[in-house]
């Protein structure tokens, strides 16, 4: 069957909309004092303050960014790293009270990749790297690989070997496709994102599983659109843009567009949620910020086509 591409138009359309509303909505990423009572609300709320960074960086690698969007995502990055982060000293604070999180490195790294640097907090990530806990920390092997990602990205000595990582994966065993739920389909797509630095490196996914992907990703895509589940489908979406041979699919693309609110803001399943602002945004912030990765990996995928 001969897949229709999705026109950039409609690709940058979603990340347009999706940027306007984590930009309007960039005060709700903030810590609050009552997170800072405890480590583990710390923890929460960096999450989504790393994707957004994140997302910002791909959005300019990609170079999809009209001169709108440039502004609005420099202006994000600046209020991530300056206000939300204190110019990283939450990261250290976190990683003194912490010493054997990975979360401070991996959420440094994208700050690190875009010339921000915090030497207190280096100083001390290199001591408790030098310690056995590091590599003996248990963790699920696609985490392990994001580990390994955020310390090539710092330019330090991988702490354990990244294709034995990838080889204990779900996806790195090519199980049945049949098997495939909720909590292993978002496992095998972050499992995509590690090995190619968050789409940056296409060619880093091994051909068994490109090939992999490439028989089994439109089958995936097609259940959770029709689950109507935006989040996954768009996490779905990056991982057919980071193929070697992308699809693009316009039909699933055109669904994915019309879920997305008039506000910019996607909603996990079916339709926005109502109620408090606050509690809103918690429970869209996450897919919004996908549309956002989504549209930028798609669009300049499809603009090299083009090309």
């Amino acid at each position: 069957m001969t897949v229709t591409a999705a026109s950039p138009a409609l690709l940058h359309g979603v990340g347009d909309r999706a940027l306007t509303w984590l930009d309007d909505h960039r005060e709700h990423f903030r810590l609050t004092p009552d997170d800072f009572a405890s480590n583990g609300a710390v923890v929460e709320r960096l999450k989504p303050i790393g994707e957004l960074a994140l997302n910002m960086h791909v959005l300019f690698r990609e170079g999809v960014a009209g001169s709108r969007q440039k502004e609005r995502a420099g202006k994000l990055l600046d209020f991530t790293w300056r206000e939300l982060l204190d110019g990283g000293n939450v990261l250290a604070r976190l990683q003194h009270d912490e010493p054997m999180s990975p979360v401070p490195l991996e959420v440094y790294a994208t700050f690190h990749e875009l010339g921000h640097r915090h030497p207190g907090l280096e100083s001390a990530l290199a001591v408790c790297r030098r310690t056995r806990t590091w590599t003996a920390l248990e963790m699920m092997p696609n985490r392990r690989l994001g580990v390994l990602n955020a310390e090539r990205k710092l330019g330090l000595p991988p702490s354990s070997d990244f294709d034995q990582a990838v080889g204990r994966t779900w996806l790195g065993q090519l199980p049945e496709p049949w098997t495939v739920q909720l909590h292993i389909a978002y496992d095998l797509t972050h499992t995509v994102f590690h090995l190619t630095n968050w789409g940056e490196a296409p060619e880093q996914i091994p051909p068994a599983i490109a090939d992999y992907l490439a028989r089994y990703l439109p089958a995936w895509m097609e259940d959770w659109a029709d689950l109507e589940h935006w989040d996954l489908l768009g996490e779905l979406l990056v991982v057919d843009a980071c193929l070697p041979r992308p699809t693009l699919d316009a039909e699933l693309w055109e669904r994915y567009a019309a879920a997305q609110s008039a506000t910019g803001a996607m909603p996990i399943q079916r339709r926005m949620p109502q109620g408090d602002a606050a509690r809103v945004f918690d429970l869209v912030h996450h897919p919004t910020l996908v549309a956002a990765f989504a549209s930028a990996m798609a669009t300049s995928r499809a603009l090299s086509a083009v090309g």
